[in-house]
């Protein structure tokens, strides 16, 4: 899996072998997720620092930037040769990487954001894997935490054409739920997204009425560190 991921030159590839399914690009489903995010954070929220939990190459880690234009964004991952390839494409006064290995910040960081990171940790890691974020997270910071959502059959087939996706352990929302809890985190609400296929876009209009219906792709289970 680590070579997978290391892969950085072919992540695309490799992603859109599943997203092609849906009709969308990636690009699509990380827009999606950061709108829903600010969606349910509070309005006033002006972050100063940001972490990227898992940020691979650094896609969302440099959108994230261009939400927030006054925050320090880190993006950290395990994957050397993902952190290496988002350190010389991405950096810059306000983007920097990470391996976790090396990331000691705590205490000082907003907000938090992850996105399919999790069902790739094994299960006897995430405990401690959530825990590096709370430690991260100064009193009172919040934490976006998205995930595929098992219950919906689209993102299982999707998920069984991504080359580092098919020997995933996804976990529902109620499970992330409790992993973010058993850390010390309080839970905020849980919120679902991507519901309908781009053959299906006409009915997306509909979306937000459906947020708390467990059936969506995607599903954010927003915390705070009390």
């Amino acid at each position: 899996m680590e070579e997978l991921f290391d892969r950085a030159e072919e992540y695309d590839d490799m992603l859109n072998q599943g997203l092609k399914l849906s009709g969308e690009g990636k690009e699509f489903f990380m827009h999606g997720r950061l709108a829903l995010m600010q969606k349910h954070l509070p309005k006033d929220l002006i972050p100063s620092k940001i972490l990227d939990f898992g940020c691979g190459i650094g896609d969302t880690t440099e959108q994230i930037a261009l939400l927030y234009p006054e925050a320090q964004v880190t993006g950290i991952d395990t994957a050397t040769e993902a952190i290496a390839y988002a350190e010389r494409n991405k950096s810059s006064e306000r983007l920097r990487f990470s391996t976790i290995s090396s990331f000691t910040d705590s205490g000082s960081f907003d907000l938090a954001y992850v996105n399919g990171v999790f069902h790739h940790i094994p299960l006897e890691f995430r405990s401690e894997s959530a825990g590096i974020v709370h430690r991260a997270l100064r009193k009172g910071g919040f934490f976006a935490f998205f995930e595929n959502n098992p219950w919906n059959p689209g993102t299982m087939m999707v998920m069984s054409r991504i080359p580092f996706d098919r020997d995933a352990i996804t976990l529902s929302y109620l499970e992330a739920r409790g992993l973010l809890s058993g850390v010390g985190f309080s839970i905020l609400r849980s919120r679902f997204a991507f519901y309908f296929p781009a053959a299906l876009s006409f009915m997306r209009p509909i979306e937000p009425a459906l947020e708390a219906l467990p059936l969506g792709a995607q599903y954010l289970v927003l915390a705070q560190k009390p």
